[in-house]
């Protein structure tokens, strides 16, 4: 249990002054709040509207999800930063924050595993797709994905908790798990293994069905039409642009937190740091909004015809034409 300290100190943020202080307030603020807004939009579209109670729909509602979670781990905590001239935070938040964008991380890996495999059988077995990927399958996995991702966290963060600090500051603009191991007087050799264990095991078991699901449908794609190869286009380039957008900044992050880079400039690496958790709950909504045709058309009714019963009418309708 951790004994040694109450608090940590940022050391990251820097004295900017005080009008670039409120223009990084503001400008935060504003990201956080559209990334709420078109998150939570997309949540009820999929939530009230029968029409995409599917399984493709189903991961894609709990993506939205995890960004709404992962970015309000980090976006509040940096606002409350920004405002105050003494950068502390209590051990008990710090850990909290820790967990959320950890479990966030790892969830979102294993939703885009999730999502390739759906594009999979898609793709590569239409005709079975109804069968193969129920609803009923859907929130199974979705469940198992949750769980696994929270658990194979947890776990790291109690070793974590039983370590005696010798210090409380960290050099960065949140909460890490590896900088406060850095921190431990105790024995960290479990907390190291079972760190490259967890890191290899949350990269890798989403990894192979990425792979295979995208080999199996590159195999379809050059023996199929053009029809074939168009729609494998349309539905997979959100998929993969989010997937290396949020293998870079992971990437970043991993590898800053590792590795004392002097040759990048401070404020750069103070952008890259929360890269992964900025710009991915922004540009996922936006490209599965832009990219879904049902999503378009489900939310230009709403807005034309915001009644209930007409939409639900309409959702009737939908549901009989597929």
């Amino acid at each position: 249990m951790l004994n040694s300290t109450s608090y940590f100190i940022l050391g990251a943020y820097l004295d900017v002054g005080t009008y670039v202080k409120y223009l990084c307030f503001v400008m935060i603020a504003v990201l956080y709040v559209v990334i709420v807004s078109v998150n939570a939009v997309l949540i009820v579209v999929i939530c009230v509207n029968r029409s995409l109670h599917e399984p493709m729909y189903l991961f894609l509602c709990s993506l939205f999800v995890n960004e709404l979670y992962g970015s309000t781990g980090l976006f509040p905590f940096l606002l409350i930063q920004i405002l105050s001239d003494v950068h502390t935070v209590s051990a008990p938040l710090c850990f909290l924050q820790i967990f959320c964008l950890y479990s966030y991380v790892k969830v979102e890996f294993c939703n885009l595993a999730v999502m390739s495999y759906d594009r999979y059988v898609a793709i590569c077995c239409p005709l079975q797709y109804h069968t193969l990927m129920t609803p009923v399958r859907g929130l199974l996995l979705l469940l198992l994905m949750w769980l696994f991702s929270f658990v194979s966290f947890l776990i790291s963060l109690l070793l974590t908790l039983r370590l005696t600090l010798c210090g409380n500051i960290l050099n960065s603009l949140f909460c890490r798990n590896y900088l406060i191991v850095n921190l431990a007087c105790s024995d960290t050799r479990i907390n190291n293994f079972y760190g490259l264990f967890g890191t290899f095991l949350s990269v890798l078991v989403p990894l192979l069905p990425i792979l295979f699901s995208y080999t199996k449908i590159l195999q379809v794609c050059s023996a199929g039409s053009r029809q074939t190869r168009q729609k494998a286009v349309s539905t997979c380039t959100p998929h993969l642009a989010s997937l290396l957008n949020f293998s870079f900044g992971c990437l970043f992050e991993i590898l800053q937190s590792r590795f004392n880079w002097p040759n990048i400039p401070n404020v750069l690496q103070m952008i890259m740091s929360v890269y992964f958790v900025m710009l991915q709950p922004l540009l996922n909504p936006i490209m599965y909004g832009m990219q879904m045709s049902k999503i378009q058309t489900v939310c230009r009714w709403q807005s034309n015809d915001p009644e209930p019963s007409t939409l639900k009418t309409w959702s009737e309708t939908l549901q009989k034409s597929e």
